[in-house]
């Protein structure tokens, strides 16, 4: 597990304490770099020989939501290093946003999408119609059936990992 979470609340105070033995405070310095749907530099402060990275809600509230692609870079004089890498995911502030918000991620719509559909086709017969010059065509039962469970797997392993569980299948080995 890396020093940067995989979602960081906008809206509310941030706060990670990193712990980097081959680059420690005061020696290094820190800074996380994120760049997305807006320009992110959340310089760290010494605390020992950790650094911690901490913005308040009132500067949080400002970030955009979205993904991320992060950096921690290291610094020491002339020495830049990269720390760590990888994405991370700015949630929206959830104060701010109008009612009807639709706080779902992109599995859970579209799997919520995909069972509507499965369930409105028990009330309707045709495959495909055409009226004049138009036409419609369905996608077959069967498709949205694979659909559904590919997004409910993808979704249970996403809850799997939120809960820091791996997601798959078990092998269990018997030694004698």
């Amino acid at each position: 597990m890396g020093a940067i979470p995989a979602e960081i609340g906008a809206g509310v105070t941030f706060r990670q304490t990193v712990c980097l033995p081959v680059h420690p405070a005061p020696d290094w310095s820190v800074t996380l770099i994120m760049r997305g749907a807006s320009q992110i530099d959340l310089p760290g402060t010494g605390q020992a020989e950790n650094h911690e990275l901490h913005a308040l809600a009132s500067v949080t509230k400002d970030w955009l939501p979205g993904h991320y692609r992060y950096e921690l870079r290291a610094v020491s004089g002339d020495d830049v290093v990269t720390v760590e890498t990888g994405e991370v995911r700015v949630a929206p502030d959830l104060m701010a946003q109008a009612a009807g918000y639709d706080g779902r991620d992109h599995v859970r719509r579209v799997l919520d999408a995909i069972e509507a559909v499965i369930e409105n086709r028990a009330t309707i017969d045709q495959q495909s119609y055409q009226i004049n010059n138009r036409s419609l065509q369905r996608t077959p039962l069967g498709e949205l059936l694979k659909l559904r469970t590919q997004y409910r797997a993808e979704l249970a392993g996403k809850k799997a990992a939120k809960n820091g569980r791996r997601f798959g299948r078990m092998i269990k080995v018997r030694m004698t």
